[in-house]
């Protein structure tokens, strides 16, 4: 797949107000300062369509960009830490949860992993959670440009042992970084994938 297009359309905090459309979404979501951003704008070659920021708790709200005029890829605010209150933290999560588990054209969630620290409760609990309410999901590992590739497989392996305990059939995972751009043919591949199974081809 080429992206050819990726255009900002809305920005907002209730999923009933995201666009009315029977294209298919992608979304992207994981820990606070995982480096979502920097992974959407190397996915869509954009430097500048995500807002990036070293401190956690960057995106607040629900971001739809139209990719091609075919698909939306969705930036979802992150879980876990951010220098914020809790009510907020409350309020951001509820907003999250809300349009996963009832955004009808959610194709694919694309859970963002560090590859750089063994799996930590927070995702396991959140990757748990969507496959529990039966969410499709993509495990997303980032920063893999910072890792020797035997540490990277330690990590992946022990998230596939953790997994394992409760999961019949294990998510596909993509190892990726925004700094080498590894890994972005395989997502777009991904994303292209099940855009054609759902048109039938």
């Amino acid at each position: 797949m080429e992206i050819k297009t990726a255009t900002f359309v809305v920005s907002n905090s209730d999923y009933r107000k995201c666009p009315d459309t029977q294209l298919p979404e992608y979304a992207f979501i994981g820990r606070s300062n995982v480096g979502k951003s920097s992974l959407i704008n190397m996915l869509t070659q954009n430097k500048g369509l995500a807002k990036t920021s070293v401190k956690p708790g960057k995106t607040q709200l629900i971001n739809h960009f139209l990719i091609n005029n075919e698909w939306y890829l969705v930036d979802l605010p992150g879980y876990g830490y951010a220098r914020t209150s809790k009510s907020s933290r409350q309020k951001w999560q509820s907003m999250t949860a809300d349009y996963i588990l009832k955004r009808e054209s959610l194709a694919n969630l694309f859970v963002l992993v560090d590859s750089r620290i063994p799996p930590q409760q927070i995702d396991i609990d959140f990757i748990n959670f969507a496959g529990t309410n039966g969410i499709p999901l993509t495990i997303v590992y980032t920063k893999t440009d910072k890792q020797k590739q035997r540490e990277i497989a330690s990590t992946v392996n022990s998230m596939k042992k953790i997994l394992s305990a409760t999961w019949e059939e294990l998510p596909e995972m993509i190892l990726t970084s925004s700094v080498s751009h590894s890994g972005r043919s395989h997502l777009l591949d991904r994303i292209e994938e099940i855009n054609n199974l759902l048109k039938g081809q």
